[in-house]
């Protein structure tokens, strides 16, 4: 099976559209996101509906909690808190619902373990490092982890037999495959927020038969994105940074 895997859309429409239409010749059988569906971005509503309309399996992320107010926004920076509020004031009563029935702890699919943070701490730990990534491992029972939550795309490898760690920063377009007796968290990036200073939307495809990864970047027309947040009052930071991908 073909599997769309998207991660930290962000209310990002612009750059969500351009990775479905990216994915389109791959023929996806399913769509997994990663959580972070909305936050920081303009179009909230439109984001969740075309992750509904996907029939995506989907776990909560820590900005979809804020929205519903299950976690402080305290816990924020003041930027990231104000498009909380913003995005709370602007989402539809079925889309809050939709936010509410998400799973806060890990999607079994097969081979593949879905969370967001980490599976040691579904909704808020950040794997940004091996030490993090290496103690994580004994939290997940399958060979494989989707993450997301860092926003930047990383392998953390584990080989068979060996009780060392390997790093690996994926190429966008050069498969990697996965059947080589190894246990692997794997996080596909962002799809509405880049931070590994590229700003073009990262996804990836997932053929779970043959256990081949595939990440992707697909460039899209961030000046719509930033024009609609400056409309939507939203802070002029969170604006600027979608041109570096920082």
């Amino acid at each position: 099976m073909r599997v769309l895997v998207v991660s930290d859309i962000h209310a990002n429409l612009a750059a969500l559209d351009a990775v479905l239409e990216d994915a389109k010749p791959f023929e996806c059988e399913a769509v997994w996101c990663l959580g972070d569906t909305v936050g920081y971005g303009p179009e909230p509503d439109e984001c969740i509906g075309r992750i509904r309309l996907a029939k995506a399996v989907t776990v909560v992320g820590n900005h979809d909690w804020a929205v519903i107010d299950r976690m402080d926004i305290e816990d924020f920076n003041p930027e990231a808190g104000k498009a909380v509020m913003w995005t709370r004031n602007h989402l539809s009563s079925q889309n809050l619902a939709w936010l509410h029935d998400l799973p806060s702890e890990p999607i079994i699919q097969g081979e593949f373990t879905l969370t967001h943070g980490s599976p040691r701490d579904p909704v808020w730990e950040y794997i940004l490092y091996p030490s993090v990534a290496a103690a994580n491992f004994e939290h997940f029972s399958t060979p494989f982890c989707l993450i997301g939550h860092t926003h930047v795309p990383t392998l953390y490898v584990k080989p068979a037999g060996d009780a060392g760690l390997r790093v690996v920063t994926p190429t966008p377009g050069k498969a990697i495959s996965l059947r080589n007796g190894w246990r692997i968290i794997l996080n596909p990036g962002s799809v509405g927020q880049p931070r590994d200073n590229d700003p073009r939307a990262a996804y990836a495809i997932l053929d779970t038969e043959q256990a081949i990864w595939l990440p992707r970047r697909v460039a899209y027309s961030l000046e719509i994105t930033q024009a609609h947040m400056r409309a939507a009052g939203l802070p002029e930071r969170l604006i600027n940074r979608l041109s570096f991908g920082w």
